[in-house]
């Protein structure tokens, strides 16, 4: 096996091999160079200690230099690298109680997480491989190095991390490994929202969204998510639907590109369904209201989860209006434009072609077309420039004063009732216009 290593880390590792140390570039990078990915970054684990590196190369950072490691910087671009340790006790699921550095790799390898990650590699020495990462590569394996209950009670997030893998490869999850992950699932209830919240995006925009349910079967979202497992137990016995909540949900994800903001959107867009369910006499299922309920439900679990405020604005947003359907002429789409707001669109046909398309077949292609219809007639709106919102207007609060109004509510009326107005005869949007309709109205006062 040989992976070629770019310049900079060859020097780096070149340079501890040479001033008599043992250096290798180790785990994920060496995973998805076998691959054939990309790797993100490139780690490099050495038997030198912190000082010694320090001493090796004239810029580096204190990264986290008491658990071992030094970033080396080449230019611009700097390089984690890591004397070999042994982990201590895990006293908070995150953090060893002490690291004790150790001249052997494979000691340090083997208090890694999972045996794709257990690898190191350099030129002269090529692949070390202790712990069969190359055969469950091979067979698409998450497998955990050694056993299971000891690298989860370790770290708890290390499941979530089990899983966000198997997303990103379309790897299974090895038998054993599985088994701990429920066995120890409530210990993520230990592990900082911010942490689970990294894991569970990086799941979401993968190519395998799917595995949320996973995440679902082995009680993790119990722990973090609970809303989900509601949605998972929730049927939809109606003409428009073949799943329930969560098994259209999940599909509804798999069906839309992979952003951060749409893959949210897609997990929680029904997410008010389970609350807003009601049963006809014919043992029709409704929803009523689960857009606003589900906004409303999704603000509460992004900020638990701790998500930015514009990730949670935009995604809400999605939400509310992700079921709106606009009667299908110019007027009333540019009504919906405005009241939905502009910055939803386009994403929000996107939305609404993924739930769509996670729905039964019934009238499937009637309703992709008239998603396709609002948004042709979206498209001409925009390119006419016609106006949408009180700062498109042509007059402003300045005009409103030279008519004689004064208070900021009395000229805020006026803008908006012009331009609803515009909203319906756009061609009126003119100074002339718009200024004639004012006086008009204060003359009929």
């Amino acid at each position: 096996m040989t992976i070629q290593l770019p310049g900079k880390v060859k020097y780096i590792i070149d340079t501890l091999v040479c001033a008599g140390y043992e250096a290798y570039a180790v785990g994920g990078c060496v995973r998805d160079s076998i691959l054939g990915r990309v790797p993100g970054d490139w780690d490099i684990t050495t038997s030198a200690s912190p000082w010694q590196v320090k001493q090796l190369f004239p810029k580096t950072v204190d990264t986290g230099i008491l658990h071992g490691t030094v970033t080396v910087m080449e230019g611009k671009e700097g390089f984690e690298v890591t004397t070999y340790r042994i982990d201590g006790e895990y006293e908070d699921q995150r953090h060893p109680r002490e690291v004790i550095f150790t001249s052997d790799l494979l000691e340090d390898l083997k208090r890694r997480d999972f045996t794709i990650n257990a690898m190191a590699y350099n030129e002269t020495e090529g692949l070390i491989d202790a712990f069969g990462g190359m055969e469950d590569i091979k067979n698409q394996i998450i497998r955990c190095v050694g056993k299971p209950e000891h690298r989860f009670t370790e770290d708890a997030l290390r499941m979530m991390r089990a899983v966000r893998f198997a997303a990103q490869l379309g790897f299974t999850i090895e038998e054993h490994t599985r088994a701990a992950i429920s066995e120890f699932a409530s210990d993520l209830a230990k592990i900082s929202a911010e942490r689970i919240q990294a894991e569970l995006v990086k799941l979401l925009v993968s190519e395998h969204p799917e595995e949320m349910r996973t995440v679902y079967e082995t009680g993790m979202s119990r722990v973090f998510l609970p809303e989900f497992d509601e949605m998972m137990r929730t049927p939809q016995n109606n003409r428009y639907h073949r799943y329930n909540v969560g098994e259209h949900t999940i599909l509804a994800m798999q069906n839309i590109r992979p952003d951060k903001v749409l893959r949210l959107t897609m997990l929680l867009h029904d997410v008010g369904k389970p609350l807003c369910k009601t049963v006809d006499e014919n043992g029709i299922y409704h929803f009523l209201g689960h857009p606003t309920e589900g906004a409303r439900i999704a603000k509460t679990i992004l900020r638990r989860l701790k998500f930015d405020n514009d990730t949670i604005r935009r995604v809400t947003a999605l939400i509310q209006w992700h079921d709106d359907r606009p009667s299908l002429k110019e007027s009333s789409v540019r009504r919906a434009i405005h009241r939905v707001g502009q910055e939803q669109y386009p994403a929000l046909f996107e939305v609404k072609r993924a739930d769509t398309l996670a729905k039964n077949n019934y009238r499937r292609r009637e309703k992709l077309g008239l998603i396709d219809e609002y948004q042709a007639l979206y498209q001409e709106i925009l390119e006419k420039k016609q106006c949408l919102d009180i700062k498109d207007l042509a007059v402003n609060g300045l005009d409103m004063m030279e008519l004689g109004l004064e208070r900021g509510k009395e000229i805020g009326v006026a803008l908006n009732h012009l331009l609803m107005h515009v909203l319906e005869y756009p061609e009126d949007n003119t100074r002339e216009i718009l200024m004639n309709l004012i006086k008009t109205e204060q003359k009929a006062e």
